[in-house]
């Protein structure tokens, strides 16, 4: 089995796919949120930043394909083809629900050690833990929300202000050193001997 993605392409993300697409092959990316074994059937939550989408193996899915979807874990990396079809059993609590995709073709892309915590229930472990795991804390839906709504926000704000006229320009900027936060980087000054500019700490100054 090849288990990279040469020849796969995604037809769209998880959440944007409904009733009308049945009937139709699809490609998908992700990560593993859930893996159910349930002996002839296995079933996988597959994640991505747009939503869930449910995966479906069979008896009659290939061997090879089947193996490997028991293999998978939570936060693999995985890729997956085959036809879009009606959900015996539908889950309203997604929008996805009413669908699932069975699968013919699956790859795992990039394996994943045990979380530390469930990506979907990290808003109930510490901040020591989701701080330092903050690269898979962003994975959790809410917080993937708050990203994509700061990103529409600027591209709303940007549009705007492209469709006015105005332009859009970095200038560099030399601030006075803060006693406080990160170390900094300090610029020497090639007029003032002996005195330096501080390069500015964003994160402080907005």
């Amino acid at each position: 089995m090849n288990n990279s993605i040469k020849g796969m392409k995604r037809t769209d993300y998880c959440a944007r796919f409904n009733m009308e697409n049945v009937g139709q092959t699809v490609t998908v990316f992700g990560w593993v949120q859930r893996q159910r074994d349930l002996g002839n059937l296995i079933f996988i939550d597959l994640r991505d930043r747009t939503g869930i989408i449910q995966l479906s193996f069979n008896d009659k899915t290939d061997r090879d394909v089947f193996a490997l979807a028991q293999s998978a874990r939570s936060e693999y990396v995985v890729a997956a083809t085959g036809v879009v079809a009606e959900r015996e059993s539908k889950n309203k609590d997604i929008p996805t629900g009413d669908i699932e995709v069975i699968v013919s073709d699956f790859r795992i892309v990039s394996k994943a050690k045990t979380p530390p915590f469930e990506i979907e229930k990290s808003e109930k472990v510490g901040d020591e833990i989701t701080l330092k795991y903050r690269y898979l804390n962003l994975r959790n839906e809410k917080l993937t929300k708050n990203i994509l709504m700061r990103h529409e926000i600027a591209k709303i704000a940007r549009e705007y202000f492209y469709a006015n006229d105005f332009i859009e320009i970095e200038t560099p900027m030399m601030i006075k050193s803060t006693p406080e936060g990160a170390r900094d980087y300090v610029v020497p000054s090639r007029i003032h001997n002996g005195k330096f500019y501080a390069l500015p700490q964003s994160p402080q100054i907005y």
